[in-house]
């Protein structure tokens, strides 16, 4: 099945408001052309897994915290991984964490990228555009 890239979303997990907040802020201001879906906790993105396999949009690429309720971060990229219609979509770990095992542990789980969350918001713009520029306009996702 083809998908339109435009009409993909970028699907973000994150439970912390303050993050959520910021995120969208930043993707508000880069005028970001994909729509931002938003996993409040690592089982909503796994309950999403039957609906993508029933043919809803894929995302075109998660942007995964690791640490999230109920499922974390580093279990929902291990499940992402072992099913069929999830295990090629590019994920993106979005983190407050610089412990180099939870790099490590996302790395070992094909994680496509780590990226540590900048506090500022300046910085953040920096990593929302670089995200955009990359992700979403650069890289050639699977279809």
């Amino acid at each position: 099945m083809t998908q339109d890239f435009n009409t993909r979303p970028i699907l973000l997990v994150e439970d912390n408001p303050v993050d959520l907040d910021l995120t969208r802020r930043a993707f508000a201001r880069r005028k970001l052309a994909y729509p931002l879906d938003v996993a409040r906790d690592g089982q909503e993105v796994l309950d999403r897994i039957p609906r993508w396999a029933a043919g809803e949009p894929l995302p075109l690429v998660i942007l995964l915290d690791l640490k999230l309720p109920r499922v974390d971060g580093l279990e929902v990229l291990r499940r992402l991984r072992t099913h069929p219609i999830t295990r090629d979509l590019p994920v993106v770990v979005l983190t407050s964490s610089s412990e180099d095992r939870d790099i490590e542990a996302a790395y070992r789980l094909h994680a496509n990228s780590y990226i540590v969350k900048p506090v500022n918001f300046d910085k953040f713009m920096e990593v929302a555009v670089q995200i955009e520029l990359y992700w979403c306009l650069l890289n050639q996702p699977p279809r």
